[in-house]
């Protein structure tokens, strides 16, 4: 069988290489998929570049999230439901990058035939992520305020689209004036423009006043970190939240102490894997329910931008990184 495999951390175009491998070995409580889709994600890269947080055990085959189907179980109860189904596999040590792979039964949910490959492959990492940090966690309501920065982002799109659907408002931070009309259109309610490297912290806060007629805000989500996320936490409202969910300016965040303790203020950090490893399967098979409406319906739905096969993996990773939209790994056919 072909893996994707990294012998070394680095750029991922020149250590990436597709290879012959043995097949995986089914083992007590796990299950075996055949992989039939799997995104270059920008948490992939990451991971293969040594950023990520979480080491690789090199040799190391890449790959968090995509589609397969369950062909041999050893898992009791939950194999046998889950034997023949398309499943969204949630890979934690990473390796969907393979057409055959065995994950513990815990970490694969049976996914709806209605959805696309494409959609069921890139289902979890943006939709749920989506969702679950405004509604699950944040539990943002109809005609509160969220504010996020990285709006033009993919995740940032679906959240803005989200907001339009459930009836609560997003103010939205980017840093170029041609991604306004483009998010206006998706149903961004106010947009402000700003170099996330040099904004003051007043004079976000002023700008937040204004965009929304002094409203309070109490909740935002961001994946930027430095200056830009220290200004979003003087921008809140007394007992404000901040979800960071990301890294994308890899520098520290660096707030008083006081500007916490003074306004009730909370930063949490989330991460959906740590999320999800925390809840029960009840509790997932609602989450999938509810996302695969949202996905069919348009609200969640990944932009694709084109497909690579695990031979073209070099390529599809230079792709990943200059298209807007995902990538897909095709790795296999849904029928044999």
């Amino acid at each position: 069988m072909k893996r994707v495999l990294f012998s070394e951390t680095g750029e991922p175009a020149s250590v990436l290489r597709c290879v012959e491998a043995d097949p995986p070995v089914l083992t007590k409580g796990c299950v075996q998929v055949r992989m039939l889709a799997s995104p270059v994600n920008p948490s992939d890269l990451l991971f293969i570049r040594g950023k990520f947080g979480q080491d690789p055990a090199l040799p190391q085959s890449p790959g968090f999230e995509g589609v397969g189907v369950v062909e041999r179980a050893e898992a009791g109860l939950r194999g046998r439901l889950f034997s023949g189904k398309r499943v969204a596999v949630l890979n934690r040590g990473g390796g969907n990058w393979a057409e055959q792979l065995v994950v513990p039964a815990t970490q694969v949910i049976p996914l709806s035939r209605s959805l696309s490959v494409d959609q069921a492959a890139t289902f979890f990492v943006n939709p749920a992520t989506a969702w679950v940090m405004t509604q699950e966690v944040l539990r943002v309501r109809a005609g509160e305020w969220l504010l996020q920065t990285a709006a033009a982002s993919t995740l940032g799109r679906m959240i803005i689209r989200l907001g339009k659907a459930l009836g609560f408002r997003t103010l939205n931070i980017v840093r170029r004036r041609e991604q306004v009309s483009e998010l206006k259109a998706l149903g961004a309610d106010q947009i402000i423009v700003c170099d996330p490297e040099i904004i003051e912290p007043e004079d976000l806060q002023h700008q937040v006043q204004s965009a929304t007629g002094d409203a309070a805000i109490r909740a935002a989500v961001d994946p930027v970190g430095g200056v830009l996320t220290a200004a979003v936490i003087r921008s809140l409202d007394r007992g404000g939240r901040l979800l960071v969910y990301g890294t994308l300016g890899n520098q520290p965040i660096s707030i008083s102490g006081r500007t916490l303790m003074t306004s009730d203020l909370s930063v949490e950090g989330f991460w959906l894997r740590n999320y999800m490893a925390q809840q029960g399967l009840l509790f997932k098979l609602k989450l999938v329910r509810k996302i695969t409406r949202l996905i069919l319906d348009g609200t969640l739905q990944s932009s694709i931008a084109d497909h690579y096969s695990l031979d073209q993996i070099s390529e599809a990773v230079i792709s990943a990184e200059q298209m807007p939209g995902k990538t897909i790994l095709q790795i296999s056919s849904e029928q044999k």
